[in-house]
């Protein structure tokens, strides 16, 4: 039986890479959302030609996909990267060289922004992927909760208050007298421990770098838990959903929600740290109710979240179509105007058009605050430097033992040395410190 679902599962995997419509594409792109549908209609409509999308589940995308980018076997002409596996399959010569002859993009780098601009270089300075967002992060808050808490329900003034992890926890405070909630958990502010003093996860001497400020987080996490600043909704969960919309009880952890639990048992959250596009994935989704009594500001240090880079395949047999579809993605000002404006709301990465688009701008759902200014100024901060293929296993390994401790399971010391023997589990080579 096992070996009957072994082999079901590899022919899967070869129709999704191979499977095409009955009349042959011009062009394949695989990716592991639908987001790419609309430009591919454009483009078909424009050059009369017939594109394949392949979408394979995020879960599941690199490992149905490298097999085919090493073996030349049912691989795409297309294909795009989430920051998660970019900084890897930079490493690996998947992506054609669009540095090179005759696409020569190095001419395109002042038009976009600088870090995400760099992260699509490999570990020789060639530009092997573009991205035509740009992610950065910030703290969304409820206004009218500011106003009664906080005087003032002002982005700058909001702030200026959270400019410090001292004073979020100052805030923190405030909340609390009024029944309120900073954050729906702690997860919210392990961005800004790691912005204290950025430095990447592991090193070119492959060491593992833990810094003063990355070992704050499990001593504000711990603070954040025992005040009582946070609603204990973990990130993703029902509660943590409800939480944008009104009261929800208090400490509920992953169980769906209790409607008839007492007034007196429930509590409401101010904020959330979120990037650019939660605003339109998330939080317009999931509350409508409470739109326009949203704002978004900075908190102690930028941060980013996310991304999608795309780039052609290094061996593929229509590279001058390939090149013309990712010219339009990233560098069609007519199209990205449009694609912008009408349908995905991005905040774009391609500076002549997020410019043009922020020029006294005003988005209802946040109160009329021109969210465009503020996340191009926070995208200007990001350091790409600092980014490495490890961060997102590591730093999911390291919020894993940071909630352990936080929860009175182990001790500070306990969930460090288990955080070392995970990275020495998942990386060997990596150098942990003594």
């Amino acid at each position: 039986m096992k070996k009957w679902m072994f082999l079901l599962a590899i022919t899967s995997v070869f129709l999704v890479l191979t499977a095409c419509s009955e009349e042959k594409a011009d062009l394949v792109v695989t990716s592991f959302t639908d987001e790419l549908q609309g430009p591919i209609d454009k483009f078909e409509e424009l050059h009369d030609v017939k594109v394949d999308l392949q979408i394979i589940p995020t879960e599941n995308y690199t490992t149905t996909l490298r097999p085919a980018l090493e073996s030349g076997k049912g691989a795409p002409d297309v294909f795009t990267g989430e920051i998660v596996y970019l900084k890897d399959w930079l490493e690996q010569d998947y992506w054609e060289n669009l540095s090179a002859d005759p696409y020569n993009v190095d001419s395109w780098e002042d038009d976009y922004m600088e870090y995400v601009w760099d992260l699509g270089k490999d570990p020789e300075d060639n530009v092997r992927a573009v991205s035509w967002q740009t992610t950065p992060g910030g703290i969304y808050y409820r206004r009218s909760i500011a106003k009664e808490v906080l005087g003032t329900d002002d982005p700058a003034e909001v702030g200026e208050m959270f400019s410090t992890m001292e004073g979020l926890m100052e805030v923190g405070e405030k909340m609390k007298e009024k029944n309120y909630r900073l954050f729906p958990d702690e997860g919210s502010i392990q961005p800004y421990t790691n912005g204290q003093d950025p430095q990447p996860w592991v090193n070119e001497a492959n060491e593992l770098v833990m810094t003063e400020a990355r070992l704050s987080y499990f001593d504000y996490a711990k603070e954040l838990r025992d005040k009582q600043y946070t609603a204990l909704a973990p990130a993703w969960s029902p509660a943590w959903y409800e939480s944008f919309v009104g009261p929800i009880s208090y400490n509920v952890g992953w169980d769906e929600l209790d409607d008839s639990a007492e007034a007196e048992d429930k509590t409401e959250v101010f904020a959330v740290s979120l990037p650019t596009w939660a605003l339109n994935s998330v939080l317009k989704v999931e509350a409508e109710e409470t739109a326009g009594d949203w704002a978004v500001t900075n908190g102690p240090t930028p941060y980013f979240q996310g991304g999608t880079w795309i780039g052609m395949y290094k061996d593929s047999e229509n590279k001058d179509l390939a090149w013309e579809f990712i010219q339009m993605l990233v560098h069609d000002e007519e199209f990205l105007t449009e694609w912008v404006t009408e349908t995905t709301g991005d905040v774009l990465s391609y500076i002549p058009v997020t410019s043009k688009i922020s020029e006294g701008y005003e988005e209802e759902y946040l109160g009329g605050q021109n969210h465009y200014e503020f996340f191009l100024e926070e995208a200007n901060k990001i350091d790409a430097s600092t980014i490495t293929k490890y961060d997102q296993q590591i730093g999911d390994l390291f919020g894993t033992e940071v909630g352990n401790y936080v929860e009175g399971t182990v001790t500070k010391e306990e969930a460090l040395e288990e955080f070392y023997n995970q990275v020495k589990n998942a990386f060997s080579d990596i150098i942990i410190p003594e």
